[in-house]
């Protein structure tokens, strides 16, 4: 893991016009507002959505039905998948780019460090994540015969991470950033996909309940993902 850091203090932001419209009542195309379509249940839109929501800008949430989706979204992204973002002539996709793309255009909050060598290690550890625990969402997702194996996988990687909330507030230290955005989906998936962890891993539950506390997070779930965690 990188090394506690301290970030810089950030001027918060108040929310502006945030928009959430159900797909069938979307008229694709000939909007100039920063259009995000996500799954309402897709882990990977779900970080997009935090990330909108935390920077209290002007954005638009298009609701995609995962089980039913449009066929515009597979024009505009060749690989058929949610999120894509869409701001004017610009059209991204990968969750990671996307909120890349959000801090740096909008940079307060700033979500990703300021210092160059941080920011390189920031990036590093969301490879890891990607490989090491989101790699195995679809497996989880779908429940696959190996999804018992998965389940064990990602818990012993969560466990690992425990150690460290005992001693800071986020992953860098006292600040929120953008490893936080990128983990708390899976975090608050956890009952959902049937991972249980052991007391061990009380600091990294209490770490998950003061990102669940945070207004963006609340704002940015969905009806569907509200369920998924008593």
């Amino acid at each position: 893991m990188a090394k506690v850091v301290q970030l810089m203090g950030h001027r918060e932001v108040s929310p502006r016009v945030r928009r959430v419209v159900r797909d069938s009542d979307y008229s694709w195309g000939g909007n100039t507002m920063m259009n995000l379509y996500s799954g309402t249940t897709d882990p990977f839109s779900h970080r997009c959505r935090i990330v909108l929501y935390e920077k209290g800008m002007d954005f638009q949430v298009i609701d995609v039905d995962m089980l039913n989706k449009p066929e515009d979204i597979a024009v505009i992204n060749p690989y058929n998948r949610v999120p894509v973002l869409v701001d004017r002539d610009l059209v991204l996709y990968e969750s990671n780019i996307i909120n890349e793309y959000i801090d740096e255009r909008f940079p307060h909050p700033q979500l990703m460090p300021p210092d160059p060598i941080m920011r390189a290690r920031a990036r590093q550890l969301l490879f890891t994540f990607e490989q090491e625990l989101f790699s195995h969402v679809i497996g989880l997702e779908k429940n696959l015969k190996a999804a018992d194996k998965l389940r064990m996988h990602v818990r012993d990687r969560l466990i690992e991470l425990a150690p460290i909330f005992a001693k800071q507030k986020y992953m860098l230290a006292e600040e929120f950033s953008m490893l936080d955005v990128a983990i708390a989906p899976l975090l608050w998936r956890l009952e959902y996909y049937g991972i249980e962890l052991p007391k061990s891993a009380a600091p990294l539950m209490k770490y998950a309940e003061r990102i669940f506390s945070r207004q963006g997070f609340i704002d940015a779930l969905t009806p569907s993902e509200k369920v998924m965690r008593r």
